[in-house]
């Protein structure tokens, strides 16, 4: 098992997966959507273990949080990193959507290209029913919008935990656990024994779960790949090239900002950390789940690089749904796109306008992933009176290349928050030192199941190397 956990976790084959899935998409779309399939159940069974795991995390870490020295003033302190860093994202894209302006400088083609996709879009959406009857009641406007406030309080402070455990509110859920893991704190542990060995026992075995599921990965990789390959059109993709430019170097240096941070809080050289996160990053990079590395995070950022792992068993599964610091970039960056797509010039209010409301859609999407958060970027757009059914269209088609670097910056920006909470507390790093000392001398040699793996791998390029062969020829 240690070696399909190395082997899924492995830069070079999830690579491979890629690239191959992209040829898949174009050369056998089948095989391709079967993947993608495969790549959505392992999001289903890692959804279906996340939360509940969540809810564990977060009675252990405020248990252990509270009987730290200064419990109140490290809370405290996680809660201002967090608004800070999710706010320094947003004016970061802010201030370099400014300085690039994507958007701008389309060429006539590319520019007909999205406009012709909106409108075919909107067209298809649009309804032309026509209602004959007065609403019954004057102030329906009014009742919508109060009833659409109650329902965002409710999902913030929820009155019933099972109901929003049964709609999977993931937002209500953190909200309540964390009431109730307060209370939990507060009893003694000869009280609450029992229940410490239910609950750790129940950690045990949904992060093997989430463990066993992420052996998928790569198959997820290969599927995304070919979904992408086969739906996406190159017009469109050449046409919002500047905007995927963008907001993956504006990501990529903001991570290695934040993975410099944590470098200096462990006291450890920067390739070092690079190489102990490297597992949790894969998992978010390719999964573009928020809580599939929450698990292996926890892990690496207490026994492996010293931090408190009461302060990251409460901020990993909180930041993991609450500090959207890649969503906060992505925000700023979609609303400075459709600014410069339609020609609304913006001046220093304007800029200002922009990063306080993608900081603000950044926490109110808290919860969402994936596609789910392209409708929360009209928060940002509606402020400068900008049409959101442009950011409906062309965003969805490509979040899917979007959505692994968004998670990849949150997370890091979570660790950061653990790795300055941390400050003045024992290396819990010594342990996990010690028991690595007598490790054996690493040999090259193979297993019965890495010789079938890499015989797979082979048998699936030259599958698909005829199947290359067939179609040019076929041309």
């Amino acid at each position: 098992m240690s070696t399909l956990n190395r082997l899924s976790g492995s830069t070079v084959l999830l690579a491979f997966c890629m690239a191959t899935g992209a040829l898949a998409g174009v050369m056998a779309q089948p095989l391709g959507h079967a993947a993608y399939l495969v790549g959505k159940l392992y999001l289903v069974v890692v959804n279906m273990a996340a939360i509940p795991l969540l809810v564990v995390a977060i009675f252990f870490g405020l248990r252990q949080v509270l009987d730290l020295p200064h419990p109140g003033r490290r809370i405290a302190l996680t809660a201002a990193l967090a608004v800070a860093l999710v706010g320094a994202c947003a004016v970061g894209g802010t201030l370099l959507g400014a300085a690039v302006m994507p958007g701008k400088h389309l060429n006539p083609q590319e520019h007909g290209q999205l406009g012709e996709l909106v409108w075919r879009q909107g067209n298809a959406l649009s309804e032309d029913n026509v209602s004959l009857l007065a609403p019954p009641d004057g102030g329906a406007a009014t009742g919508d919008g109060a009833s659409r406030r109650e329902s965002v309080m409710r999902g913030l402070l929820p009155d019933n935990f099972f109901r929003v455990l049964a709609q999977g509110n993931t937002l209500g859920i953190l909200v309540a656990t964390l009431l109730f893991g307060l209370a939990f704190a507060s009893l003694s542990r000869e009280r609450t024994a029992l229940l410490d060995g239910i609950f750790e026992s129940s950690y045990r075995a949904l992060g093997i779960i989430i463990d066993r599921a992420n052996l998928l990965i790569p198959v997820l990789a290969f599927g995304a790949s070919a979904y992408l390959t086969s739906n996406a059109q190159a017009a469109t993709l050449g046409a919002m090239g500047g905007f995927l430019l963008c907001f993956m170097l504006s990501a990529i240096a903001l991570s290695v900002a934040a993975m410099a941070v944590i470098s200096s809080r462990a006291g450890l050289p920067f390739l070092s950390v690079l190489a102990e996160m490297k597992g949790p990053l894969l998992v978010g990079l390719a999964s573009g789940s928020a809580t599939a590395p929450v698990p292996h995070a926890i892990e690496v950022m207490s026994a492996r690089l010293g931090f408190s792992r009461g302060v990251a068993e409460l901020a990993l599964p909180f930041g993991a749904v609450f500090l959207r610091a890649g969503a906060a970039l992505y925000f700023a960056l979609v609303t400075l796109f459709v600014a410069n797509l339609y020609g609304r010039p913006l001046g220093g209010a304007d800029l200002a306008l922009v990063a306080a409301g993608a900081t603000a859609a950044a926490f109110v999407s808290a919860g969402q992933s994936g596609v789910a958060n392209v409708a929360f970027a009209s928060l940002t757009l509606g402020l400068l009176e900008l049409p959101v059914e442009a950011a409906g269209v062309l965003f969805v088609a490509i979040d899917l290349l979007c959505d692994g670097l968004r998670t990849v910056l949150s997370l890091l920006c979570v660790c950061v928050v653990v790795a300055w909470v941390s400050d003045g507390l024992s290396s819990e790093r010594a342990a996990a030192r010690d028991g690595s000392a007598g490790r054996a001398p690493l040999q090259l040699a193979f297993s019965g199941v890495q010789l079938m793996l890499v015989g797979s791998c082979m048998v699936l390029a030259g599958l698909l190397i005829v199947l290359l062969g067939i179609g040019l020829g076929a041309r």
